[in-house]
C-alpha cells in the first residue's frame, strides 16, 4: 500500500519517566511507516533538551526511532517547542529529520496551510514573551550549549519547576491564544489553515480573516496518557490514537 497521508503531532513531552509514551511514540513510528509519506513534529518532542550531546538513554532511543522512519522514507520534520528548542543540526543529521523555522507554510491538499508550534500566537502571556526572545538569541544559545553537561541538566531542571509555577500563578485565558494575534498571523502568511500545538486546549476552532473567508486553526492534542496524531489525507483529517 502506497503511503500518501501527511501526520501532525505536538507536545509529547517525552522523558525518562514517561515510558509508556515511549511505547506510544513506538507506535507512531510504526503508523508512519505503514500510512505516512510525511510527519511534522510541531515542538516539544522532548519535556527538555540540553543539547545535542546528551547521550542519555531516552535520547539514543528516540534518535534510533526517528532514523528508523527517515530510512524507510518518511519525511520528518521537526520545529522547536518551549522545551527543546536547543535541538540542532547534530540531532537532524544522527536522525534524518529537517529543521523547519518558526513559521512554515505549506500546501495541505491545496490549502496554504501555516505551521507553527504556538507559544508565538499566546501574545497575552507577556512575561513568556519578554523570557522567549531573551533565550532565542544565538548570543544566548552559545553561552547555554558552552556550559558544563551536568550543569544544564540542573538547569533545565530548574527551568521545568519555574515553568509549572508560572503555569499555576497565570490565568488559562492568558495562556491562550490571543485572537488578533492569531487573525493577524494568518493574514501576514496568506493562509487559510494554521496548526499548531502548545496550549493543550485540542480542537478545531473557525477564524473569519480579512477577505471574509473563514479559515480554520487545528490545535494539536498533547500527549499525557495515550498519544495523538492529526493524520491527512486528500483534504480530510482524522484523528489517530496510540
Amino acid at each position: 500500500m502506497k503511503r500518501r497521508e501527511i501526520w501532525f503531532v505536538s507536545d509529547l513531552h517525552l522523558s525518562p519517566s514517561t515510558s509508556p509514551l515511549l511505547q506510544a511514540f513506538s507506535r507512531l513510528v510504526q503508523g508512519c511507516m505503514q500510512q505516512a509519506e510525511s510527519l511534522y513534529i510541531l515542538g516539544d518532542l522532548f519535556d527538555a533538551w540540553i543539547g545535542d550531546d546528551d547521550p542519555s538513554p531516552l535520547v539514543n532511543v528516540v534518535t534510533s526511532q526517528l532514523r528508523q522512519l527517515t530510512d524507510a522514507g518518511v519525511n520528518v520534520y521537526f520545529q522547536a517547542g518551549n522545551r527543546d528548542f536547543l535541538i540542532g543540526e547534530a540531532f537532524a543529521t544522527a536522525t534524518g529529520i529537517t529543521l523547519l523555522p518558526d513559521y512554515h507554510v505549506i500546501s495541505l491538499s491545496g490549502y496554504a496551510t501555516l505551521l507553527m508550534h504556538g507559544d508565538l500566537l499566546c501574545s497575552d502571556d507577556l512575561h513568556y514573551q519578554q523570557i522567549r526572545r531573551r533565550i532565542r538569541t544565538p548570543e544566548w544559545r552559545e553561552r547555554a550549549l558552552a556550559k558544563p553537561l551536568w550543569l544544564r541538566k540542573g538547569l533545565a531542571r530548574w527551568y521545568r519547576i519555574r515553568s509549572q509555577f508560572h503555569a499555576r500563578q497565570t490565568d488559562m485565558n492568558i495562556m491562550d491564544v490571543n485572537q488578533d494575534t492569531v487573525q493577524q498571523t494568518m493574514e501576514r502568511y496568506n493562509v487559510t489553515q494554521l496548526i499548531h500545538g502548545h496550549t493543550h486546549r485540542p480542537g478545531i476552532h473557525p477564524h473569519t480573516l480579512h477577505n471574509n473567508c473563514v479559515g480554520k486553526r487545528y490545535v494539536l492534542a498533547p500527549w499525557f496518557r495515550q498519544g495523538h496524531a492529526l493524520c491527512w489525507d486528500s483534504g480530510h483529517y482524522r484523528n489517530e490514537q496510540f
